[in-house]
Order: C-alpha cells, then sequence, then structure tokens
C-alpha cells in the first residue's frame, strides 16, 4: 500500500501542471481597462460647446457626436457612446478659454465655461457625475458613471489674484494649467517668449496655494524654467494633463529629461497625449515646413487670397505629411516609463482640443486599441492599470493627503498681480 502511494505520488508530481492559458494583448487590455478605467487628463468638449453652440444645450445630444461636422468644423471626437466603447471612467473636462482674453474677461468666461460643465452633467445623470474629490471619484465609477471633474487651462483665468484662484476652486476646479500659449505676468509659457526666467514669486505663491487648496498643479504648456521652479515649490506631486517626451519630440510643449527626472522624485505624472505636433518629430517639421509656405504663398498673392488656397494645396499633395499611428504615442510612453518608471505615466488624449490626431487613435472610443499596443509590447495588467487610471488616482489622493495636513494654514495673503506688468 505504501509502495503505491509513494508510486502514485511520484506519477504526479511528474506530470507536467497544466499551464494557464495564454491571454493575448487584446484580452491584456481589456482585462486591465475593466478593472481600471480610464482616467483621461484632458479632454476640450467644454471649448467645442462654446464655439459650435454658444454653449446652449438644451438641444445638444451629447449621447452622439458623429454628425455634428459643419462650416468648415470637423465631427467632434467625444460622445457619451465613444467615451463608453473607449472605457473612460474619469474624465478632467478642461475649461478653457481663448489665451489672448484680457485676463478681467478671462475670469469670466471660465466660470461660464465651469457652469457648461455642470450644466452638461446634470443633463446626463445616468452617465455623468461631477467628482471634486477622490472619494467622489470612486462613487461615481462604483455607480458606473463617468466621474467628470473640472481642471482650468491657463492661469489667466484667476486674474493675476489668489482670491479668485481659492473661489475657482469654491467652484469646481481641481487643477490648473499654470500658463497656456501666453506668458503671464507671473509665470512663461513654452510657446511665448519668457519673460521671468519660470515663476515670478506670486507664481511661487500660486503653486503654494493651490496645493494648500488640494488643487492638482498642471505643468503643460509652461517653459522648462516653470515647470523646474513650480517643481522646487510642490510639496505635492504636480501633473502634466497633455504633455510629451522632448526626447522624442523636440516641441517646447513636450517634457525635457532633466524635468522627467526631477518628477520622478516629486511624485508626479506625464500625461500623454495625442496631438500630431507632440508626437513625431518628422511631422513637427513638416508642419513648420507648411506654415513656412503658407506665409510665403500669402506674401507672393498679396491681394489675391484666393490663390493661396490652391497653391497650399498642390504644396501638401507634392510634400505629404509623415503617417503618424496609435503606436508613437506608445513611444512616448516607453520612454518615460523606462525613464522614471511605470508609476509616472498616464493618458491625456486632447481629443477635441486638436484636428490632428494619429492613426488609430481618432476619437473617443480608441483607447482599447492604445492598451492593446501596449500590452504587445510587453506591459502587464497591473501596469496597464497603473497608466490607465491608478496613477492618476494616487497622485490626486497625495494633493489631497497634503491638503488634509495643511487644514489649518491660513489661506495666502498677497496683492494681485499688475497684469500690465
Amino acid at each position: 500500500m505504501i509502495r503505491t502511494s509513494l508510486l502514485a505520488l511520484a506519477l504526479i508530481l511528474a506530470t507536467p501542471a497544466l499551464a494557464a492559458p495564454v491571454r493575448s494583448p487584446e484580452q491584456i487590455a481589456a482585462a486591465a481597462l475593466k478593472a481600471a478605467p480610464v482616467w483621461d487628463g484632458h479632454n476640450d468638449v467644454p471649448e467645442q460647446l462654446r464655439s459650435r453652440i454658444g454653449n446652449l444645450l438644451n438641444d445638444f445630444d451629447f449621447r452622439d457626436t458623429r454628425a455634428t461636422a459643419r462650416e468648415g468644423k470637423a465631427a467632434m471626437h467625444t460622445d457619451l457612446v465613444r467615451l463608453r466603447k473607449g472605457q473612460v471612467g474619469a474624465q478632467f473636462w478642461s475649461v478653457y478659454v481663448d489665451h489672448t482674453l484680457a485676463e478681467p474677461e478671462a475670469v469670466r468666461q471660465t466660470i461660464e465655461q465651469i457652469d457648461t460643465v455642470k450644466r452638461l452633467v446634470a443633463r446626463y445623470p445616468s452617465d455623468l457625475q461631477l467628482a471634486t474629490s477622490m472619494a467622489e471619484v470612486e462613487r461615481a465609477r462604483k455607480a458606473g458613471k463617468i466621474a467628470s471633474l473640472i481642471g482650468i487651462e491657463g492661469g489667466g483665468s484667476i486674474g493675476g489674484s489668489l482670491a479668485v484662484l481659492r473661489q475657482m476652486h469654491a467652484l469646481g476646479a481641481r487643477a490648473i494649467t499654470l500658463a497656456h500659449n501666453r506668458t503671464l505676468a507671473w509665470a512663461d509659457s513654452s510657446n511665448d517668449a519668457p519673460r521671468h526666467g519660470g515663476l515670478t514669486e506670486f507664481g511661487n505663491q500660486v503653486v503654494r496655494e493651490m496645493q494648500r487648496l488640494g488643487m492638482l498643479v498642471d505643468l503643460s504648456h509652461c517653459s522648462e524654467a516653470t515647470m523646474m521652479d513650480a517643481l522646487d515649490v510642490a510639496r505635492a506631486p504636480v501633473m502634466f494633463t497633455h504633455s510629451n517626451a522632448r526626447a522624442l519630440d523636440g516641441h517646447p510643449r513636450n517634457v525635457p529629461d532633466a524635468v522627467l527626472d526631477r518628477l520622478k522624485g516629486n511624485g508626479g505624472i506625464v500625461m500623454v497625449t495625442a496631438v500630431l505636433n507632440f508626437l513625431s518629430e518628422d511631422y513637427r517639421v513638416w508642419a513648420a515646413a507648411r506654415a513656412g509656405e503658407e506665409a510665403r504663398l500669402k506674401s507672393l498673392h498679396l491681394g489675391y487670397p484666393d490663390r493661396v488656397g490652391p497653391a497650399l494645396a498642390a504644396w501638401s499633395t507634392a510634400n505629404p505629411a509623415p503617417a503618424v499611428s496609435v503606436t508613437r504615442i506608445a513611444d512616448h510612453i516607453d520612454h518615460i516609463a523606462k525613464r522614471i518608471g511605470v508609476d509616472h505615466v498616464g493618458i491625456g488624449g486632447d481629443f477635441d482640443g486638436t484636428d490632428e490626431l494619429p492613426k488609430g487613435f481618432e476619437d473617443a472610443s480608441t483607447y482599447p486599441a492604445l492598451f492593446t499596443e501596449l500590452a504587445r509590447r510587453g506591459y502587464s495588467q497591473a501596469d496597464l492599470e497603473k497608466i490607465s487610471s491608478r496613477n492618476m488616482m494616487r497622485v490626486m489622493r497625495a494633493a489631497e493627503a497634503y491638503a488634509t495636513a495643511r487644514r489649518n494654514d491660513p489661506p495666502i495673503e498677497s496683492k494681485a498681480v499688475n497684469l500690465s506688468g
């Protein structure tokens, strides 16, 4: 009996265990997005609502916007059907206003855009839920709704006033991009001539006050010096809501490796974006050449503007744009993950904020294609869950924890800056 038992045991031990079934990249991506739906850092639907319909929502159908092409505008990239198909569980809606506005007007229009987001969310209570904290994000997701957060794109929207900053927080804004495409009286932009060498002392106070309140400091659109100054001041993680790696594309909107290295110590996140100019150096060079040709043609045909369009079209036919696909987004994720770790990467698509998107990532339904590409490259399900939303959840929790620890600190007091300075 003992010999028989030992023989049976030996046979069992010698029998190869059944290997777990190998999952396809599509299956790995699907499992990751089911467990951790996408938290996207930047979507410009509110800007589209202002420019297309003047923020008049009563006759607007956000369930399906595929038929919204008109008057020279392409169809919108985002609607409820495509957000669901794309497995989006949380979204920062950008309340961008024109960066060339005088700042008092920018403040007014930003408040209007916040109102627009709140009214849009209220119109679709089965799908959208306003969120101003991690607890509210989690409640929305447990209820099967898309957590809707408000992000201000451009520090001009606070009108040079910490009091206005605090009131924007009270209205529900939970992130502010320090500068947009124009250098402010207190912060240098990546797309404008620098005036301060980064942040002024008032700019430092903006960062401190935002973090005291628990607002997320967004460094997309900021100059490298502004990025570095903000990281000097920050005591909680910061974010880039829609930026890429400058090592792969030299656009000043992207994040240099030196900043990435500091971001790791800060605990922050870069939410990789899909704008072609920020994805592909080849495309960026082509776009600059096309802009130069357009300027040449306008000068050449001065007084005959109707000749410019056909001539530029002929140039574009002879000089086609370089192809850019969803794989290029994955390349930027690869660079950041290899440089500072997968814990510091997220997604900020910039849908409805650009007309130039890569093949395979054309609208809000296409996030699974990106995550499938990442799975093909060897990212585990756990890695993909971090990229889709867990990293962003960590960053927001850390910002809230810092604010809780400073809750007894008085508001920072400062005179409003001279906006003409």
